[in-house]
């Protein structure tokens, strides 16, 4: 099976908006009722044995089961009946839901994920229809259950053979949006390892540097606009908790962060098609982005966006049939790319690799992308010859490296 999921902005009537408003507001109250039933639960089996808190305990007889995705959907039937603002949602949205929640515990007992929060207003921001009646689409048009049919931008051609799985409606600054989870019924085969490689580096100094020498500067997305959105939240601060100038203040911050979001994405885009069409096989360093984000230049890594980008250079390179393998990323910049011999640990200000060993001089990210480059020929099993031109690491010909 074989999917791909295509992003529509939608061009609903103000009855249609006000409908998916009220339909993530019930959303969001069962999603916080499913998670406090869960939270009552657990908190009221953390009672030490011999002792109780003195302010409070959570009592629940011993024999109530622990609150399953299975059972509260089974609970869920039983409050529309009590609840009538629960049957205007489509049944199966709101099971959706539910199985969100229970994918953020599993999250966070696999994953070592954080426990889930509750969702404050205009927080939950999507929902999900995992099911459409017959032919749903038409040119331009997609029709949802129980609301009908919505208008959206075609901007792109939907493939007619595929299979149209779910759509998840989203809200966001600038409107609304359907992704589209289209499938097939085909097994696509995995790229090999074949033709011109290349290691790539990322950094702070230079967004990405190659093997080959290819060097980009990093744009600083959220820096450059910092203070922009300073001055934009504190206007927010300044006017009335839920009135009309709040709600506008508010959504201007709102569309800077998506403006923010949109140009991050971008470069990432161009950045990886500009790889694509460079290199059949590419390397990337498998760092340790959670490890990153808690350092003292945070705000920065979390700024570049590296793991966003090794995502979308992973889907550009499957969309181009070339291979993509992340490999080790210890001390790529203490080691030599041309001889191997461990340099040592560099500070941050120096900028140039000069290996005392063989005097081998280049820039210090572009060394560390082509030791990055050694150690995946190597992670695939590639053989050892003489480059004589060097053309797959841009080192010099002397450099015994990995080829295809």
């Amino acid at each position: 099976m074989f999917s791909l999921t295509y992003e529509f902005k939608l061009q609903p009537t103000k009855q249609q908006s006000e409908t998916f408003l009220d339909w993530l507001e019930i959303n969001r109250k069962v999603y916080n009722y499913a998670l406090a039933e869960r939270k009552d639960w657990y908190k009221s089996r953390s009672c030490q044995v011999n002792a109780c808190s003195l302010r409070s305990e959570y009592i629940i007889p011993a024999d109530t089961p622990r609150p399953t995705f299975a059972s509260q959907c089974k609970a869920l039937t039983a409050a529309k009946e009590q609840y009538l603002e629960l049957k205007r949602v489509q049944s199966q949205v709101l099971q959706q839901t539910l199985k969100r929640l229970e994918t953020a515990f599993v999250s966070m007992w696999e994953r070592n994920f954080g426990f889930p929060r509750f969702k404050k207003v205009g927080q939950l921001r999507s929902f999900v229809f995992p099911q459409l009646g017959k032919e749903p689409l038409k040119p331009g048009y997609i029709k949802i259950p129980v609301i009908g049919w919505v208008k959206f931008r075609q901007s792109r051609d939907i493939p007619t053979d595929a299979i149209l799985k779910q759509v998840r409606i989203i809200q966001r600054a600038s409107g609304w949006y359907a992704m589209l989870t289209l499938q097939w019924n085909i097994s696509v085969p995995q790229p090999m390892p074949y033709g011109e490689a290349l290691g790539v580096d990322v950094g702070l100094m230079s967004f990405i540097a190659a093997s080959n020498g290819l060097c980009v500067k990093r744009p600083k997305f959220f820096v450059d606009l910092q203070r922009q959105l300073k001055l934009l939240q504190q206007r927010v601060s300044h006017k009335k908790l839920g009135s009309n100038n709040w709600r506008k203040a508010q959504k201007k911050v709102q569309k800077l962060h998506e403006h923010i979001a949109n140009t991050r994405k971008d470069f990432h885009w161009k950045v990886a098609h500009q790889l694509c069409d460079q290199a059949k096989t590419i390397f990337v360093e498998d760092l340790n982005l959670v490890g990153l984000s808690r350092g003292m230049l945070g705000k920065h890594c979390l700024d570049a966006g590296w793991g966003q980008f090794f995502q979308i250079l992973e889907q550009c390179c499957f969309k181009h049939g070339i291979y993509f393998q992340k490999v080790d990323s210890r001390k790529t910049s203490q080691i030599c790319p041309s001889c191997g011999t461990q340099t040592g640990k560099k500070d941050l200000s120096e900028r140039v690799h000069v290996c005392e060993n063989c005097s081998y001089t280049t820039d210090r990210d572009v060394a560390a992308a082509q030791v990055v480059l050694i150690r995946g020929c190597a992670a695939v099993g590639h053989t050892v010859k003489m480059l004589a031109e060097g053309k797959f690491i841009g080192v010099p010909a002397k450099q015994e490296s990995h080829g295809f």
